[in-house]
């Protein structure tokens, strides 16, 4: 996918889950719906993993079919997503995919740019939101380009 298409995706994202403040992702036994990356590979040649998110609980849930046929849809709050789940998925090496058709494609972001994109769409919404480790949007953004640096 071109990177234009991802930047829009990726706003597009961003928006629609801060109106809600949800992340929807699919969940079963063995984990969290994840898919090969068709845009980056790992330092071995291995397509790097990606976590799939929706903006939109039917969205998750049109996608719940074949090898995701026993994944149950579930919400993650936004400020557990940000400061939990973007910054484990970036030390773990993962991609976040975001709003994944149901032939598994979509956009692939790296989870600190995620995360500020979100911070940016919060900001130019006027949300607030609060954080168990952070005192503030601001102190998050400040240790996720901490760690880009």
């Amino acid at each position: 996918m071109h990177q234009d298409d991802n930047t829009l995706k990726s706003g597009a994202f961003a928006k629609a889950v801060c109106k809600s403040k949800i992340v929807y992702g699919l969940e079963s036994e063995e984990g969290f719906a994840i898919s090969d990356s068709a845009d980056y590979d790992d330092e071995n040649g291995e397509p790097v993993e990606v976590i799939c998110f929706w903006s939109e609980e039917a969205a998750a849930a049109s996608s719940a079919k074949e090898a995701w046929a026993n994944y149950q849809v579930v919400e993650i709050p936004l400020a557990e997503f940000m400061e939990n789940w973007c910054i484990e998925m970036n030390n773990e090496g993962l991609l976040a995919g975001i709003d994944f058709d149901a032939n598994l494609s979509g956009s692939e972001i790296e989870p600190l740019e995620l995360a500020l994109e979100l911070a940016k769409a919060l900001r130019s919404m006027n949300k607030t939101i609060s954080f168990e480790t952070y005192g503030s949007l601001a102190e998050l953004e400040k240790q996720i380009r901490k760690a880009n640096d």
